[in-house]
Order: structure tokens, then C-alpha cells, then sequence
């Protein structure tokens, strides 16, 4: 269901988006409205699916996953089939944080998180580059993040 954002909505979004685990009467006195509105605004947004879901953000160096690489692959074909096939089973495979379908030279950008460089080299030869239709696998190591944003502006 699409629905029209407005300047209100974008308040609460805008709350949520740093803060998820708000109460509503602070997000109701953030954004300038008595509780019982701004539960049916923020009910709506949910619905709509505006508002995906709510999650803990856990840091990948605390966490003990501190090796990021971001994984560029070339498909030798690009059929609906084999882009599916490839989607399905990357999804599979934990160590793979973000996909993403891409235009241009590459076909997928991947974002994988892993604790040592030994851990990555066996998840590429063991499980990446066993999957079929692959030609071409680019890995780029990330030195330091230095914007993180999981917001909407």
C-alpha cells in the first residue's frame, strides 16, 4: 500500500530511525502530537511498510567480525534463472551481510563480514566459487568505515 509522507511522518521517521527502541510517549512529544495519533501515524507507516522492521545494530569489529570485503561477481550468463539461482544461494550463506544486483561490468556487489582472512579464503574457495555460472570474482578489503548510515535521509 502506498501512502503519502508528510512532514509529521518524516519526524517519526526520523525518530525511530535514531532511536528504535523509543517509547511512544517520547516519540509523541518529539514530533508534536498526543499519543493516540501519533500511534495510528506510527501504526500506518508500519503497515504501509514504510517502516520495514525494527533491529539491533551490531558492530562487526566488536562483534569479532572485523574483516570486510566487498566482493564484486560477473555471472558468465544473466538469465532471470541464473541471477535467481545465484540470489538464492548467497542468501544462504551467512558471512554474506548485504546483496546487492548490480548494473554495468559487475552483476552482484557483496558485502561479506569475517573474522580472519583465513575465514574469507575458505568461504571463497569452499563456498562462493563452488557456486555454477561464475566468471569473474573482484574482492576490495575495507581499511576503516568512516559513514554508516543505515537511515533514509
Amino acid at each position: 500500500m502506498k501512502i503519502t509522507i508528510d512532514s509529521i511522518d518524516r519526524k517519526i521517521l526520523a525518530a525511530v530511525q535514531k532511536h528504535g527502541r523509543i517509547t511512544l510517549a517520547e516519540l509523541a512529544e518529539q514530533v508534536g502530537l498526543s499519543a493516540t495519533p501519533c500511534k495510528r501515524r506510527l501504526a500506518r507507516l508500519e503497515e504501509s511498510g514504510v517502516i520495514a522492521d525494527y533491529h539491533a545494530r551490531i558492530d562487526p569489529v566488536a562483534s569479532g567480525f572485523g574483516i570486510t570485503v566487498f566482493v564484486s561477481v560477473e555471472l558468465e550468463r544473466q538469465h532471470v534463472d541464473e541471477l535467481t539461482r545465484f540470489q538464492q544461494a548467497v542468501a544462504g550463506f551467512a558471512e554474506v551481510v548485504t546483496g546487492v544486483l548490480m548494473t554495468g561490468s559487475q552483476d552482484f556487489l557483496l558485502e561479506v563480514a569475517v573474522e580472519s582472512l583465513d575465514e574469507y579464503e575458505r568461504f571463497l574457495q569452499t563456498r562462493l566459487l563452488k557456486l555454477e555460472n561464475i566468471r569473474a570474482v573482484r574482492s576490495r578489503f575495507a581499511l576503516r568505515k568512516f559513514i554508516d548510515r543505515s537511515r533514509i535521509p
